[in-house]
């Protein structure tokens, strides 16, 4: 499953995602002009089959208006650590599997 790691989390991230979540990048590295928008980002993601990860609620308002996919994990941790970002991700690895494999789920919420 292919993670795609939005501009407000650490791109620092991806190395330690990388093992349970291969392909997974940061926007950083998608050749998107920075910053990207949101949509550039969500389109994006919807070229290439990556799962949306990000703490910026514009992502959940993009899917009720254009639907899905790309799907979206949005973390609604508030300002935390990117160890604490990735043992909620790696903790929740079987419901962003689900989320990707489903055909009638957008977006899930991480707490």
């Amino acid at each position: 499953m292919k993670l795609l790691l939005d501009a407000n989390l650490s791109w620092r991230l991806i190395r330690k995602l990388l093992p349970e979540f291969p392909e997974s990048i940061h926007v950083s590295e998608t050749g998107l002009t920075q910053p990207a928008t949101d949509v550039a980002i969500w389109d994006y993601a919807d070229k290439y089959g990556y799962v949306i990860v990000t703490n910026d609620e514009d992502y959940l308002r993009l899917s009720l208006s254009k639907g899905f996919p790309p799907k979206v994990v949005l973390l609604k941790t508030g300002n935390q650590s990117s160890n604490f970002i990735y043992e909620l991700l790696f903790a929740k690895k079987t419901a962003i599997e689900a989320l990707s494999d489903s055909e009638l789920i957008g977006v899930i919420e991480l707490y």
